[in-house]
């Protein structure tokens, strides 16, 4: 599978009364009642669905989207569900202005992109938008708004390009 440095799609934003979401935690992400789902594949249709206002998001999203949200997404228990859900639906990346600790690692683990832009604004585009996110140098734009966002780390990306911790470990 070719991972792409540079991700095109369709954008996914959480907000509510023109303010990004902040503070998404695991649970409303993936929802603690399915848990006990162990195939990837069928943890999509579980995505967003303790998160008002959302609860059709894995109805609706599409392989190829991207989210965006606000401060300290994927706050709360390391559950790796709440990563696995967006891969099973074929979501490419989360953006956001921060994530949680443990999310962030998970992400990472699992090479899913994730990326912060600590500085974006509440209202940067329109919901499904077509956007480009480059995971090189960390910007996000369409039409003609750029952000600059943090780059993913040299060993994130590795672990992205090999397509997971354990395909990365495989290569050394």
């Amino acid at each position: 599978m070719a991972h792409d440095m540079i991700l095109k799609g369709r954008l996914w934003i959480l907000s509510e009364n023109g303010k990004l979401f902040s503070d998404i935690d695991t649970d409303m992400i993936y929802h603690n009642a399915h848990l006990a789902v162990t195939d990837i594949d069928k943890m999509g249709q579980y995505a967003f669905g303790n998160l008002e206002g959302y609860r059709d998001f894995s109805s609706q999203a599409r392989p190829g989207d991207l989210v965006l949200a606000g401060e300290n997404f994927g706050s709360g228990s390391s559950r790796q569900h709440a990563v696995d859900c967006f891969k099973a639906l074929g979501v490419q990346a989360v953006i956001a202005r921060s994530f949680g600790a443990i999310y962030k690692r998970n992400a990472i683990n699992s090479g899913f992109p994730i990326i912060e832009l600590p500085d974006l604004p509440d209202e940067p585009f329109n919901q499904f938008d077509q956007i480009e996110l480059n995971l090189e140098d960390g910007t996000l734009s369409a039409w003609d708004n750029r952000y600059q966002g943090n780059p993913m780390s040299e060993v994130a990306r590795d672990i992205y390009l090999a397509g997971g911790l354990f395909q990365y470990a495989e290569k050394m």
